[in-house]
């Protein structure tokens, strides 16, 4: 504990998850992590009181050599010993030391060399030992794949010990190197691991190249069941693999499958921990436990210090299985998400996929968005990862409910992936669901970029889940270029279309202003010809009206007598209003009503005229003239239609109109 309080002093890191961040890069290797922390110049760490000394002209004493025999813990206690105040705050600093175990053929080579050191050092030393020359060997088995002569082995951040191997084709084998060609072509063969986690009553089907460590084999079940290296128990290795650094092709298994179980080793510290699989941070150990001490003897919980407790667990799955509604299995989807993973996550659609691409295709071209559909594998050992570090870091976030309508979806389950292969067949086609079911489960996650065409959808790209933060951000940008350049042309074409149908509504405005017009003016018009048709018809039949009683006034009339007859006879002419005139003789007994009568059957009714008498000039039409007929007829008071023509002494009258 008083080391680790020492390397606290030094480092000055307070936060646990950054020095473990740190040991991680690092491979585990404190050593290598305290140096990449502390500046150091030419092997020394010094503060600014050292340099006030040198200013001084203090003398500092060299480093001292250490041998490549020395142990990890001796180098990080001489590396790191305590200072005292009062003398000069000199801390010498020993080189890191690397070893290597080399196999080529039949034989097995072990280096140790310095941190500083070049790959081709490496290969000088096997030049000596093996007789084959640097320009016909070549070293296989770095962590970071090939590297060249010059590569200095700090730049790897290798961990201290190494197992590499010797390839040289160009070198046929002899008789005596059978065995080791034999090897060399394990090298070259894929070993399946059937693996079985014996808590979680499940089993991994893996396949390594024969070129992978057991070490390395470790830390990818690591991964998978979140059981550190350090705390698994292993059972079905051979007896011959006796060491971590070792490759599957020399370690004696079986091929090409083997089968092996898994379980976390029992201790007093964690024999509490519960068993089921957590979520949230997988760790990466390195074999040898002893460069980082177990937290039980601080008297804290593995699960508390790496953030593995309860809360943490997956206790129920992503999505129901079989759930009838789409909306309510999103909710259930984003809830569960935010549990696992934090609240800063893409604000996913809850809806179904039909609604998302409707969201994000068929509104105005200026509002449209990629739709990016995210697929959920709880059995892939990339999900975690991909959600913790890229779903939710901030500019994945935020770049994505900027540009794109975000729908979401589990295929953990066989009926929910069913369910989803149905559904893309019906929006996206059959290519697309076929492309989704050949991708793997240790592939998952996947995202999806749709972008929206006119005649039908298409799948710009698919992510895989091991990608990084900013590869995933780059095939974001490039699927939104290539859908700015389209959405440019769908706003284009879109105002021209709208520009069109304005001129188009605004001539069709046009016309109905103009056919409205002419109903009117052809109502009018129709009204007018129909007042006309009505006058025409009613003068028509006042004529005829007229004519009909001037016709049976006529025929009333009683016949004109002769100019020869015995009776009196008055022979009356009649100037009409058109100058003409109009004679007849009446018989001396006749009345005034007579006269009238012809006159109207002449065509001047009585209501439309009026007749005068000529001389002298009276008015026998109406009332007035009763006073003249009372006169001559000796005061007598008589009927003026009844009065007989002879008596009234009349020769001449004129028709004037009313």
């Amino acid at each position: 504990k008083s080391s680790n309080l020492s390397k606290h002093a030094c480092t000055g890191i307070d936060n646990i998850a950054e020095a473990i961040t740190l040991l991680e890069l690092n491979n585990w290797d404190l050593v290598a992590a305290i140096n990449g922390v502390i500046p150091q110049e030419n092997g020394i760490l010094q503060s600014q009181s050292e340099a006030a000394d040198a200013a001084a002209g203090g003398s500092v004493p060299p480093p001292s050599s250490s041998s490549s025999s020395s142990s990890p813990a001796s180098s990080s206690t001489s590396a790191f010993c305590p200072v005292n105040p009062s003398s000069r705050h000199i801390v010498e600093r020993q080189p890191r030391m690397l070893n290597f175990r080399v196999e080529y053929r039949q034989r097995t080579i072990e280096l140790v060399l310095e941190e500083g050191s070049t790959v081709g050092e490496i290969k000088k030393l096997l030049e000596a030992d093996l007789g084959i020359p640097v320009s016909k060997m070549q070293l296989k088995g770095w962590k970071s794949g090939d590297v060249s002569d010059s590569t200095v082995m700090r730049s790897l951040h290798l961990p201290k010990n190494n197992s590499l191997y010797v390839l040289t084709p160009d070198i046929a084998p002899t008789a005596s190197t059978s065995k080791n060609s034999d090897l060399q072509e394990s090298l070259n063969q894929n070993f399946l691991l059937v693996i079985s986690h014996r808590e979680a009553q499940r089993d991994y089907s893996l396949n390594f190249p024969g070129s992978r460590t057991i070490q390395e084999v470790k830390r990818n079940i690591s991964d998978l069941t979140n059981i550190p290296v350090r705390h698994q128990q292993w059972d079905g290795w051979p007896a011959s693999a006796s060491d971590d650094s070792m490759t599957l092709a020399a370690s004696g298994i079986t091929y090409p499958c083997h089968h092996l179980s898994v379980c976390r080793r029992s201790s007093p510290a964690n024999s509490q921990e519960p068993t089921e699989e957590c979520a949230d941070v997988h760790m990466v150990s390195d074999s040898e436990g002893d460069d980082f001490e177990d937290a039980s003897e601080f008297g804290v919980d593995d699960s508390e210090m790496f953030g593995m407790g309860s809360s943490t667990c997956r206790k129920s799955p992503m999505m129901p299985e079989n759930s009838e509604n789409e909306a309510d299995a999103l909710l259930h989807f984003t809830a569960e998400f935010s549990s696992r993973y934090g609240e800063t996550h893409p604000m996913f659609f809850i809806g179904s996929l039909e609604a998302a691409s409707q969201e994000a295709f068929y509104g105005k071209a200026r509002d449209r968005k990629l739709l990016a559909i995210y697929l959920h594998n709880d059995d892939s050992v990339l999900s975690n990862v991909f959600c913790s570090q890229m779903m939710c870091a901030d500019s994945i976030v935020s770049y994505l409910s900027q540009n794109f309508i975000t729908w979401a979806w589990d295929v953990t389950k066989e009926a929910n992936k069913a369910r989803l292969l149905t559904m893309c067949t019906r929006h996206f086609g059959s290519v697309v669901t076929q492309t989704i079911r050949t991708y793997k489960t240790d592939q998952f996650p996947l995202l999806l970029i749709v972008m929206g065409k006119r005649t039908s959808n298409e799948v710009l790209n698919v992510i895989q889940g091991n990608t990084t933060v900013d590869e995933l951000m780059m095939r974001l940008m490039g699927a939104m270029e290539i859908f700015t350049a389209q959405q440019q042309e769908d706003i284009k074409d879109e105002d021209e279309r709208e520009a069109r149908e304005t001129v188009k509504r605004e001539q069709d405005e046009a016309y109905r202003v103009s056919l409205e017009a002419d109903r009117k003016k052809r109502e009018v018009q129709e009204r007018e010809e129909a007042e006309q048709v009505r006058v025409e018809r009613m003068r028509k039949e006042q004529e005829d009206e007229k004519e009909a009683i001037r016709l049976s006034l006529e025929q009333a009339l009683p016949p004109e007598p002769d100019e020869d007859s015995v009776e009196q006879i008055s022979k009356l002419r009649i100037r009409t209003p058109s100058g003409e005139f109009l004679e007849r003789r009446f018989l001396g007994s006749c009345k005034l009503q007579v006269l009238f009568d012809f006159v109207a059957s002449k065509g001047y009714p009585f209501e439309e005229f009026k007749l005068l008498t000529t001389f002298p000039r009276k008015n026998v039409s109406v009332a007035p003239s009763f006073s003249y007929l009372e006169s001559q007829h000796g005061g007598k008071l008589m009927s003026q239609t009844h009065a007989p023509l002879t008596t009234l002494s009349l020769k001449g009258f004129t028709v004037v109109s009313l």
